[in-house]
C-alpha cells in the first residue's frame, strides 16, 4: 500500500510538470552556473545540477550555460604567487592575472562543466567566451585592468549548436576589437546572452535561496516580485552587496525582452526542476510589472 501511494505521489508530480513542459518546449533558457557548489568536494552536488540541465534538454528546452569560476581563479593565482586584488567587488586584472583567468575559465572550468553535462549522455559545445563575446574595457572610478563589459554576442554559432541538439557551455571571458582577452562578470554575460538569444527564461544559480527580506531569516524569501518593486527594495537595503549586480543584470534582461528571471540555490537537490516545473517554485522570480 505504501509503495502504491508513493507511486501515486510521483505520478502527481509528473502531471504537475506536464503543462510547464508543454509551455516551455522549444524555448531557450540561459542558466548562470555559479556558486560554491562548483567547488564542492562531493561530485554528487555538481552532478546533480548537471542532471537537472540535461533533464531540461531532454524535454525539449534549449539550454545555454554560462559559468564563472572566481574561486578557481584565486587558487590559480596563489599557485603562481600572484595576490588577488578586488575593488568594489570586482577583480583587478593585470596582464599576469588575465593570463590565469584565460587558462582557468576557458580551459579548466569550461572543460569540467562540459564533462559533467556530457557524462549524462547530453551533447555539449564548448565556447570559450572570448570566441563569441565582444567587449570594451570597463570604465569606472578605478582602472581594473583587463576587465570588460560585453557589447556584442555572436549568437549564430550558439544558435547553430542549439539547433544541432547541443548544449552550449560559455565561459565569462570576452575579446576586444584587437582580440585581447578580458575578464567579464558572469552575471552580466548571462544577461547579455539571454537578451541576444531571445531567451524565455534566465536562471541564476548561487549559494542563497533567492532574495530574502531578512538575510538572516530563510523564511523571509520573496518568492515573486515585479520588476518595478526592485528599486524600493534597493532603497530599503534588501537588495545589496553581492546581489546587486545579479539583480541589475536581471532587470536589464527583463527590460530587453526576457520573459522571467529566477534566482535559486544551486546547492539544493533538483532546485532548477522544482523552480521551473512546480506551481510553487522554491526560489525568487522577477517578472514584468
Amino acid at each position: 500500500m505504501i509503495e502504491f501511494e508513493q507511486s501515486q505521489a510521483k505520478a502527481r508530480i509528473l502531471m504537475e510538470a506536464l503543462p510547464y513542459v508543454r509551455r516551455f518546449r522549444g524555448s531557450i533558457f540561459v542558466v548562470k552556473y555559479g556558486g560554491s557548489f562548483m567547488d564542492s568536494p562531493d561530485p554528487e552536488v555538481r552532478s546533480g545540477v548537471a542532471k537537472d540541465l540535461v533533464f531540461l534538454n531532454f524535454v525539449g528546452i534549449k539550454v545555454v550555460v554560462v559559468h564563472g569560476g572566481g574561486k578557481a581563479i584565486t587558487r590559480e593565482l596563489q599557485k603562481r604567487g600572484i595576490k588577488a586584488q578586488f575593488l568594489d567587488g570586482l577583480r583587478v586584472t593585470d596582464a599576469d592575472t588575465i593570463d590565469a583567468v584565460d587558462t582557468v575559465l576557458n580551459e579548466q572550468v569550461n572543460r569540467e562543466v562540459s564533462q559533467f553535462v556530457s557524462s549524462h549522455d547530453c551533447d555539449v559545445q564548448r565556447f570559450p567566451g572570448k570566441e563569441v563575446l565582444t567587449c570594451e574595457k570597463l570604465q569606472g572610478k578605478h582602472d581594473l585592468g583587463y576587465v570588460g563589459e560585453v557589447t556584442k554576442v555572436k549568437k549564430e554559432p550558439i544558435l547553430h549548436a542549439l539547433e544541432n541538439g547541443q548544449m552550449p557551455i560559455l565561459s565569462s571571458t570576452a575579446s576586444d576589437e584587437k582580440g585581447i582577452c578580458y575578464n567579464v562578470n558572469a552575471d552580466n554575460v548571462a544577461s547579455k546572452v539571454a537578451i541576444a538569444l531571445g531567451a524565455r527564461r534566465l536562471v541564476y544559480l548561487s549559494d542563497v535561496p533567492g532574495l530574502l527580506k531578512d538575510p538572516d531569516d530563510p523564511s523571509s524569501l520573496l518568492s515573486s516580485l515585479a520588476v518595478n518593486e526592485v528599486e524600493p527594495l534597493k532603497d530599503e537595503g534588501v537588495i545589496s552587496a553581492g546581489m546587486l549586480p545579479k539583480v541589475n543584470s536581471a532587470v536589464e534582461a527583463l527590460e530587453s525582452g526576457v520573459n522571467r528571471v529566477h534566482f535559486i540555490d544551486g546547492r539544493m537537490p533538483h532546485s532548477i526542476l522544482l523552480e521551473i516545473f512546480t506551481d510553487q517554485g522554491i526560489g525568487t522570480e522577477i517578472v514584468h510589472a
